[in-house]
């Protein structure tokens, strides 16, 4: 399998690996963990010969597929279906219904099939890419972020594929829960090097921990005994009695290998200032309805009161409304029915995927950070900024230069500069390291304040939040319970089912014995359809290496036609087996 060997990858302002080693055995699901810029996705750039390491080799077997999850967007066809199908290898080109069962997974209708692949969202087209690259049968996934633009029944589609794909996995995302469910190993960047454990995150950060506490006690006897040799010497060397025996010490002092100090990685660490509050609920919402017009209503009739303390989730499937209905309750949007009323002292600060967008490109962090709140002082600004990871020089950084995360770091940094009570955050996690995740999940279950949270991360849903809006088929519910308890009582199974019912009617069930029956009639219904086309493909092979001139053209254009044709015929009875 493929093998990284003493693999050392350093730019100008940072030194990524330095003899990293790492060997992918068959059958491998590997979660890549590691801080922001640790080099998880320039490793994928390694493997994929898109970058060259400064030293070490890369060994992959021949004709070892890999496929990579693309982020850019490249479509010639007119229509979906169309699009997907130019993954189809050759052999299974007219195998039309494999491309439709994954972009069904992956929360696209039997209507989306006839659209142009150009006219859905960022979210939606990298659904695309991700389809065409599951439909390669790759020997090795790279997926870099893959959920990052998937709802929870898109996300529990995949993940259930990954867990039964028989190739080879890398995955890096943010999401520990489905990391865990889908890998069969952790492999960390720790302090420039590979740390490779067999089992899921929490077992690697155990591990790693354990091993630093070991490093640590070392160290402290190492530092000991380095000391007492020191004075030893400098007592004795001087003696002549005793200069022999301080020399053997000066040489077991010089062969000893000096452990080094561990360098632990910056984290994110924050709390939100929290603006106190007598209001028993800081939110009122009493029959909100919103639509772009009053033929395209998204959802209709909310109500809800949120309490003091409470958080609630916002979950459902893309497209139905639940950013939304966020920027409604935030005031981005005018509702077109209904009240969104907060008590007078609310003060509420808002993550939002379109605020990214309205960063000032041109300001620095330090600037951007400070809009929101002149009255502080420049070192308070430094304080969050640090807290955000940007220290020193950082944090003088534009807008413009800054990667996604960063950016949202930025956003972050920029609610907790307000004094807050309420909190609206959209996909949150969105860009965060697990770490950074952590302590953004900690944050929010440490304040003291109420909030209302988009994600479609079932581990955050589990840890903080008390009640729910779940949009599902045409509209959203308000739900008096917890995301474990809506699983419990109600479930996706009823709209995980709804595109299939869309693509597909109902059939009803046969027995082994007729299914076998309906088999074995179709088997021999084509052999008996195909047996002449074949036959005269082989009379062909044989007769055009003979002929020449327009002969040999008029024959071998024959050849292709039955060729096509025996092709479209064994696609035909194959999906009769399949729906038996």
């Amino acid at each position: 399998m493929i093998e990284l060997i003493n693999i050392s990858k350093s730019y100008p302002t940072n030194d990524l690996y330095s003899e990293l080693n790492l060997r992918l055995n068959p059958g491998n699901k590997i979660g890549l963990v590691g801080r922001n810029g640790t080099g998880k996705s320039t490793l994928f750039k390694l493997i994929l010969g898109e970058e060259s390491a400064d030293s070490g080799d890369i060994a992959i077997p021949k004709n070892y597929k890999i496929g990579a999850l693309k982020q850019y967007f490249n479509f010639t066809e007119k229509n979906l279906l169309d699009e997907t199908a130019l993954a189809l290898s050759e052999d299974d080109k007219y195998n039309i219904y494999k491309a439709e069962k994954i972009l069904f997974g992956l929360g696209f209708t039997q209507e989306d099939l006839e659209k142009d692949p150009n006219s859905f969202s960022g979210g939606y087209q990298i659904r695309i890419n991700l389809a065409k690259l599951l439909l390669t049968e790759p020997n090795l996934l790279l997926l870099d972020e893959p959920t990052n633009y998937l709802d929870i029944l898109s996300i529990r589609w995949l993940k259930a594929f990954l867990k039964s794909f028989q190739g080879e996995v890398i995955l890096i995302t943010h999401d520990r829960d489905f990391m865990d469910s889908v890998c069969t190993h952790t492999l960390g960047i720790v302090r420039r090097s590979a740390f490779l454990i067999e089992g899921g995150t929490q077992k690697f950060y155990d591990q790693l921990a354990s091993n630093e506490e070991h490093h640590e006690k070392q160290k402290i006897a190492q530092d000991k005994k380095r000391k007492e040799l020191e004075e030893f010497i400098a007592k004795n060397k001087a003696r002549a009695a005793t200069a022999t025996l301080a020399q053997s010490k000066v040489k077991i002092l010089e062969k000893m290998d000096i452990l080094e100090d561990i360098q632990y990685d910056a984290n994110l660490k924050f709390d939100f200032n929290y603006q106190e509050t007598a209001a028993k609920f800081l939110l009122e919402v009493s029959d909100v309805s919103f639509g772009y017009s009053k033929d395209n209503v998204l959802f209709k009739d909310i109500t809800f009161a949120l309490q003091k303390g409470e958080t609630l989730g916002i979950i459902g499937k893309n497209g139905k409304g639940k950013s939304t209905l966020l920027n409604v309750l935030a005031g981005e949007l005018k509702q077109l029915t209904g009240e969104v009323h907060f008590h007078p002292s609310c003060e509420f600060g808002h993550f939002g995927q379109t605020n990214i967008s309205h960063l000032n490109l041109d300001n620095t962090i330090l600037d951007e950070i400070h809009s929101v709140n002149v009255k502080l002082p420049e070192p308070v600004i430094r304080g969050i900024c640090g807290l955000m990871m940007f220290s020193g020089d950082n944090a003088k950084k534009k807008i413009s230069l800054l990667s996604g995360g960063e950016k949202s770091r930025v956003m972050l940094g920029k609610i907790i500069a307000q004094n807050v009570n309420l909190l609206f955050l959209d996909e949150p996690t969105n860009h965060l390291d697990i770490d950074s995740i952590k302590a953004l999940t900690n944050a929010i279950k440490a304040f003291e304040g109420s909030c209302i949270i988009v994600t479609h991360s079932e581990e955050l849903l589990r840890d903080v939040c008390d009640r729910l809006i779940v949009f599902r088929n045409e509209g959203a519910d308000y739900f008096n319970g917890t995301y474990d308890e809506f699983l419990e009582k109600i479930g996706w199974d009823e709209d995980d089912m709804v595109e299939e019912k869309k693509a597909k009617p109902a059939k009803p069930k046969l027995d082994k014995k007729e299914r076998k029956k309906l088999r074995s009639a179709v088997v021999q219904e084509k052999s008996k359809t195909t047996s002449p086309i074949r036959k005269e493909i082989e009379s062909l092979d044989v007769l055009i290496p003979t002929l020449s001139g327009n002969d040999r053209q008029s024959a071998q254009k024959k050849l292709d036609t039955l060729k096509v044709e025996l092709e479209e015929l064994n696609v035909l009875y194959q999906a009769k087996l399949d729906e038996i």
